[in-house]
């Protein structure tokens, strides 16, 4: 079985209110790239990946009149994917939708929300973020999607589709309030992780197989804030301690080493020169009954990855189609 989480940056705008791909030579929601030449780029990417399952993070806008997993099934219609099947959860308010794309002759899934150890996603949650000793009411602006997956063969999964909050200071007036920004951001996001490990946690007591992917904005060591807090979202969601845990060998390389050559799932330029940023904000989190499947994971990285710098037009796809790169994995249920 193969899965993969990808982040489409700005994938809704490729595709009108009845859900039907623009496919023009108007600009996409990307610097300097049409909305054609983002649809062919994401074609080729959907198509090299070839899974079983996609995680779509920024998936196509849905609302009341708007029905993002049709545009998401149009979509794969156009290119002929064999996952061509949508599922969506509970929809939001930011244009950028969580889905899962799924080929139905290999999988079943329905979207599941629980309560299990913590409030329902679309509901919330109060948390004492800072010192004032007074709970703070915390809500997700994209409520992950929780899915019950079951393979062809028999095998059953939790899987749990994550978009946390970004830690960018976006409004930001001056260096003070960027700061004020980036810091309450933070709160906010390794509340959304803990409120998220604790519906894991009563998932791996239950014994189910877990599969939590998604781009989690953070990672460790990524930023000066962990020093701050002393952890991030991600060593949150993975779990700590002596409890069960979750495994993400790309997680797994930047806790062990702080310095030196990291993977990377994610490539911005940066104002005001224009320069690139790579960073590690994509994963793929599995218990350990599932990593005993024979659980295998690559980034599709078009430097990093041997076989997609080689394949040229393969390359310039994943550089075309979004400012993330696919997470895949492969296990054997």
């Amino acid at each position: 079985m193969k899965l993969a989480t990808y982040n489409v940056e700005w994938f809704s705008n490729l595709f009108d209110d009845d859900g039907r791909l623009y496919d023009d030579d108007r600009w996409s929601g990307r610097r300097d790239v049409t909305r054609a030449q983002q649809t062919a780029a994401l074609g080729h990417v959907f198509a090299a990946m070839d899974a079983d399952g996609i995680m779509v993070i920024e998936g196509p806008d849905a609302h009341a009149r708007r029905d993002g997993a049709a545009a998401l099934e149009g979509f794969a219609a156009r290119f002929g994917l064999r996952a061509r099947k949508a599922v969506i959860g509970f929809v939001n308010q930011t244009q950028q939708e969580i889905l899962f794309l799924y080929d139905p002759d290999v999988l079943t899934a329905t979207h599941d929300p629980q309560t299990l150890g913590a409030p329902q996603f679309d509901g919330t949650l109060e948390m004492d973020l800072d010192t004032d000793a007074e709970a703070e009411v915390i809500r997700w602006s994209k409520p992950p999607l929780e899915l019950a997956v079951t393979h062809k063969d028999g095998a059953a999964f939790r899987l749990i589709g994550v978009h946390a909050k970004s830690k960018a200071p976006h409004g930001a007036k001056s260096d003070a309030d960027a700061l004020r920004i980036s810091i309450a951001n933070r709160r906010k996001q390794l509340a959304q992780c803990i409120w998220l490990r604790r519906r894991i946690e009563a998932h791996l007591d239950a014994g189910d197989r877990m599969i939590v992917m998604g781009d989690f904005n953070d990672g460790p060591g990524l930023d000066e804030f962990e020093k701050l807090f002393g952890r991030s979202g991600v060593e949150i969601v993975l779990g700590e301690g002596a409890g069960a845990q979750l495994f993400d060998p790309h997680a797994q390389m930047a806790l062990s080493r702080r310095l030196g050559a990291a993977p990377a799932t994610a490539r911005f330029k940066l104002p005001p020169h224009g320069r690139y940023l790579s960073a590690l904000l994509d994963y793929i989190m599995v218990s350990e009954n599932v990593r005993r499947m024979g659980a295998e994971w690559t980034i599709l990285h078009p430097f990093d990855h041997p076989a997609c710098f080689a394949d040229k037009p393969l390359m310039e796809a994943l550089l075309t189609a979004s400012d993330h790169f696919p997470v895949v994995m492969t296990i054997d249920p």
